[in-house]
């Protein structure tokens, strides 16, 4: 019997909230005392996608207590901003003090922060401390740069194998917490940890109970449950014999409708650019809390960071400390730069800059905006043409700061960009345009990422006609923008539709319409429809600088397998391994392609290492069951294969495997819900000859 493998209405908590937060504004207007203090801890906190308003201490609908302690014990600012709308970028400026136009990092795809920039993590372990990064979402993956400085970076997301859910790889609050607690109690001396938490992100899945509390208002169940995960880390450095400075903030919010925005990214309204931001110093000696209504910024998180712990701040920088013994600016005369340029980068929309002086937001667009906070603050009235002298005087003051455009991304060199031109293909971002007008404003092009949305929940709830129908819709209204083409060819892939996918790509470089991780995808789609040489001749040219882009790497590698070319494969993966060591993916297909050679020790050791780095891969899981059930180990075969079916519903070989060798062990009781599953869900374009023998299996 063969076995498969693969290459690689709130309720109640909405009437507690609201008490709490009317408790907290009654109590809060206290002096807060943080000492300077060079041997206390670190601990930095960003809860990604965070909007201020959730939590109760600043009048959210969450029953959020722990943050609410912690803010009732130390400094709470309610006018603070992030200066871009996404997660690398953003937390990129919380890491470095740099405004996005100075580290470089303007959006998630094609940039990664330069090596050698000074960050929290660099600064702090040159002074002493110990340095551990907990982070859990993938756009934060240690590859993209944020990883120098810390001697623990833990990014072990798990690889499920499922992309049809356009989610995003991360692992739950918990799950982070645990190894960041573990961490911390095994250190010594001083330490610095940064615990990144993704729960609040798209899409909203609140565990037990919270997805019964807030059935309604799933978003905000998040937002709860990150808050009750918080509750053992911030007890463990409470109770610590030495104090910790802690800060909390998120790298952005999210935009649930307001203005049009579903969720973030392509606006810099308040939804989406107002963050929490709070500065506490435990001791095991609770202290009174105070609000702070000074204008701060995520530039100023790194020099108040060091100014705790009394080390000077790289020179050059715009932030400043915000320790409440430090004078501070009159709120008219901070200034904070803000942009979002995912919109123009990958779909060809103008490009969004703008300023925050004082209480006064000015956005730059072809269509500008102009909005007083204090009077206004969901940004109701546009005051552009009614104030303008305000409108000039912000203007002059984004001047100011000179930022330049995004350069160019980093994943094709003009070598490559050349060799893949002579291939038929182009290379790059969406064009960029000397002059943009009023019809490439975001506000009038948000119907199209309402569509995108609507398109991948239609996809989810099993209508791919009209998810499909969609997408030709977004690629015939703007033909120029990659992701049309590119979630349609997603779309088409999962369905079985391999040569639809593939002309939708190569559509998409006729149309010139692409972004970095295209050409990828369609060498991939290349490779596993039959067509490996033309998957090698499209990969090649990318893999040529070092490091190469592991994506790529794995592309390729798989390539060469499906070429029948095992040695060049084998070398092709271990390439990607010897560049990063813990490359995951690079184990599970070094395993996979030594159980197609017969070597099952070999395949077992190098799944069990990638199990061990990632004890949520699922393709280790199904890997190491067929390795169990080929040296006769049946019962950890299973064992595997319930772990794999577990962590990754949609791994449609585990289950098959699991479903199967339990029906053949005799076990039909046991089988017969894993055998019904896979017949049910199975997708037919590409396990028809198996779902016909499960139902044969079934109906006898």
């Amino acid at each position: 019997m063969r076995t498969r493998t693969q290459v690689a209405g709130i309720g109640s908590a909405a009437a507690l909230a609201v008490l709490a937060a009317l408790a907290w504004f009654f109590y809060v207007r206290h002096t807060v005392s943080i000492a300077h203090r060079a041997d206390q801890n670190i601990l930095l906190i960003t809860i990604d996608t965070l909007r201020a308003d959730a939590l109760g201490s600043y009048g959210g609908q969450a029953l959020t207590p722990n943050l609410d302690q912690l803010a009732a014990e130390g400094l709470r600012f309610d006018f603070a901003h992030a200066h871009a709308v996404l997660t690398r970028p953003s937390h990129t400026s919380i890491l470095t003090g740099l405004y996005p136009y100075e580290h470089g990092v303007r959006d998630h795809s094609g940039y990664r922060l330069k090596p050698g920039t000074p960050t929290i993590a660099t600064i702090l372990k040159q002074h002493g401390f110990a340095t551990g990064a907990f982070v859990g979402g993938v756009p934060l993956a240690k590859r993209f740069g944020l990883a120098e400085g810390f001697d623990v970076y833990d990014d072990r997301f798990g690889r499920t194998g499922n992309n049809s859910d356009f989610s995003l790889a991360e692992r739950p609050a918990g799950e982070v917490i645990a190894p960041a607690l573990e961490w911390i109690r095994a250190q010594q001396g001083r330490w610095f940890a940064w615990v990144h938490l993704f729960d609040p992100h798209a899409p909203y899945t609140p565990p037990p109970p919270f997805d019964r509390e807030y059935v309604r208002k799933p978003y905000l169940g998040e937002v709860a449950y990150v808050d009750q995960a918080l509750r053992p880390l911030l007890d463990t450095v409470r109770g610590a014999s030495r104090p910790t400075l802690v800060l909390v903030t998120s790298d952005h919010g999210e935009g649930l409708g307001d203005h049009g925005e579903l969720t973030h990214g392509l606006f810099t309204y308040e939804s989406t650019l107002h963050v929490p931001l709070i500065v506490a110093q435990l001791s095991g000696h609770p202290s009174r809390g105070a609000v702070s209504h000074v204008p701060v910024r995520h530039i100023d998180v790194l020099p108040t960071l060091l100014d705790a712990v009394d080390v000077p701040a790289p020179a050059g920088l715009q932030g400043r400390s915000l320790l409440p013994d430090r004078p501070q600016p009159a709120p008219s005369d901070v200034s904070s730069y803000f942009e979002a340029m995912s919109a123009m980068l990958n779909r060809g929309w103008a490009p969004l800059a703008g300023v925050i002086g004082g209480r006064e937001k000015y956005i730059d667009l072809p269509q500008p905006e102009l909005y007083d906070l204090a009077a206004d603050a969901q940004e109701q009235s546009n005051l552009v043409d009614r104030r303008i002298d305000r409108r000039r005087a912000l203007d002059a003051r984004l001047r100011e700061f000179h930022a330049a455009p995004p350069g160019e991304r980093y994943a094709e060199s003009p070598e490559v960009a050349a060799t893949l031109q002579s291939l038929g293909y182009t290379s790059g971002s969406a064009p960029r345009k000397a002059r943009y007008t009023e019809q490439d404003d975001p506000k009038n092009l948000i119907e199209l990422d309402q569509w995108i949305q609507q398109g991948i929940e239609a996809w989810q709830h099993g209508r791919p006609a009209e998810a499909l129908g969609i997408y030709e819709r977004i690629i015939q209204r703007r033909p120029s923008m990659a992701i049309g083409y590119r979630n349609m060819a997603l779309l088409q892939w999962q369905g079985g539709d391999a040569q639809g996918a593939i002309r939708t790509l190569e559509r998409a470089f006729r149309a010139d319409a692409i972004e970095p991780g295209m050409s990828t995808q369609l060498g991939s789609y290349l490779a596993e429809a039959g067509r490996p040489a033309d998957a090698i001749a499209l990969l090649q040219p990318l893999v040529t600088v070092t490091p190469a882009d592991p994506d790529a790497l794995n592309a390729l590698g798989i390539a060469y397998a499906r070429a029948g070319n095992a040695d060049k494969s084998s070398a092709i993966f271990r390439r990607a391994l010897q560049e990063n060591p813990e490359n995951v993916q690079a184990l599970e297909n070094i395993g996979t392609l030594e159980l197609q050679r017969g070597d099952l020790s070999a395949a077992e050791r190098a799944l069990d290492q990638a199990a061990t780095l990632d004890p949520r891969s699922a393709r280790a899981q199904n890997g190491l069951g067929v390795v169990a059930m080929k040296t006769n180990r049946r019962d950890a075969a299973f064992d595997h294969w319930k772990r794999a079916v577990e962590l990754a519903p949609q791994d449609y070989d585990a289950l098959y495997n699991l479903a199967t060798e339990l029906e053949s062990a005799g076990r039909r009781d046991d089988a017969r819900p894993y055998l019904e599953r896979f017949a049910r869900e199975a997708p037919a374009a590409q396990y028809a000859p198996d779902i016909a023998r499960v139902k044969r299996m079934l109906e006898q």
